[in-house]
């Protein structure tokens, strides 16, 4: 049978009024002696009848001990509040043969908000803790994830210590191998261009050589020249009715050696432009020795015949310096009652002719034939 226990109104220990609701399960014992009491008890009663009096005794019990607990007692340790009341009521329900199968709390409240105030003050305090230990776990958190970040930290500098030292090393190291690369390089550099130097050199030096062949077979080719000109001009004079043609020859051939030889030395001038100055210098002054050596010889050679050559040259531009006053004059009148006279004069300005040429330079123009016939001087 299931019985439902209600004690309202009940004061605890504290007076404090509460409301309780149990549920207790019972049955009749089925031992003979005790069946035998119950039969006693409930013989010509019915269920509810059995119920109200389990029930009245239950409740009974349930105040007694309502009224020596505190609600805290009551409210926090129901089982322990139950297993009393079960321990107190089952000697008084077992002598009329009933049996007390479970007994429990189903319920327990008041109408004066002490046990809500109570939750609240638990509820605060809970609170309070859960509060603390947020903050606390806040605060480890905090301390953690500080520790963490500093660990962090601590590995990152590390790694990146060991960063910058990888690094350092790598560009000390490349700094090293770009340095032995440029030193190799410049060595490399120099190494060719001084070779391209001595290639240079070689080949100025064969040059050279082939320019002194050149010039040794020049010269022995104008040698040679010179020597046939010379039989030339030796089996050419040979009569003397045939003097003055020699001595125009002569002069002739003088004129061609002197151009030659300065064509020469024009050339040998143009020849050596890209060369040292020094060398240009020896050039032309080798150039002009061996054109002063040539007039020498050829000076040596015919004698008076190649000076005369000379001052027949310089005849023309003498003449020219001293009529350049005269350039000047548009027109000259020569006074004479005898045209004959004036002959005369011109003819006599023209025999003086000689003796000033030989006065100034020792060479006697009355020696050549055609000077001897115009001034009619004797030789």
């Amino acid at each position: 049978m299931t019985i439902l226990c209600r004690c309202e109104n009940i004061e605890t220990s504290e007076g404090v009024p509460l409301f309780v609701t149990g549920v207790a399960q019972v049955k009749i014992m089925t031992e003979k002696e005790l069946l035998a009491v119950a039969c006693e008890q409930f013989l010509g009663k019915n269920v509810q009848d059995i119920k109200n009096v389990v029930l009245q005794t239950l409740e009974g019990h349930l105040r007694s001990i309502l009224g020596t607990l505190t609600v805290e007692q009551i409210y926090q340790d129901r089982d322990q509040f139950a297993k009393l009341v079960r321990e107190v009521a089952a000697p008084d329900v077992g002598r009329m043969g009933i049996e007390i199968l479970s007994f429990t709390i189903k319920d327990v409240y008041d109408k004066v908000d002490y046990l809500s105030s109570l939750g609240k003050t638990q509820t605060a305090v809970v609170q309070r803790d859960a509060d603390i230990g947020v903050a606390e776990a806040e605060r480890d958190a905090g301390i953690r994830e500080a520790e963490c970040k500093k660990e962090m930290l601590d590995v990152k500098f590390m790694a990146d210590t060991k960063i910058a030292d990888s690094k350092r090393a790598f560009e000390l190291q490349k700094s090293a191998f770009s340095e032995e690369v440029n030193i190799k390089t410049a060595e490399a550099q120099l190494a060719y261009e001084l070779q391209g130097a001595r290639e240079q050199q070689k080949i100025r030096q064969e040059e050279i050589e082939i320019e002194v062949v050149q010039r040794k077979k020049q010269i022995a080719v104008e040698t040679q020249e010179i020597l046939r000109t010379d039989k030339e001009l030796i089996a050419t004079v040979r009569r003397p009715a045939e003097a003055e043609a020699h001595r125009i020859q002569q002069i002739a051939e003088g004129e061609k050696v002197k151009q030659v030889l300065l064509a020469q030395a024009e050339a040998e001038k143009i020849r050596k432009i890209g060369e040292a100055e020094a060398a240009v210098i020896e050039a032309m002054g080798k150039a002009e020795a061996e054109r002063m050596k040539l007039k020498a010889e050829a000076y040596q050679k015919y004698g008076d015949a190649a000076k005369m050559a000379l001052v027949l040259e310089a005849l023309p531009q003498i003449a020219a310096k001293i009529s350049a006053p005269l350039a000047k004059v548009d027109e000259i009148v020569v006074l004479s009652g005898d045209n004959s006279k004036v002959t005369s004069e011109v003819n006599r300005l023209l025999a003086e002719l000689p003796a000033s040429v030989h006065a100034l330079t020792g060479v006697d123009l009355s020696k050549i034939p055609l000077i001897r016939n115009a001034t009619g001087a004797q030789v």
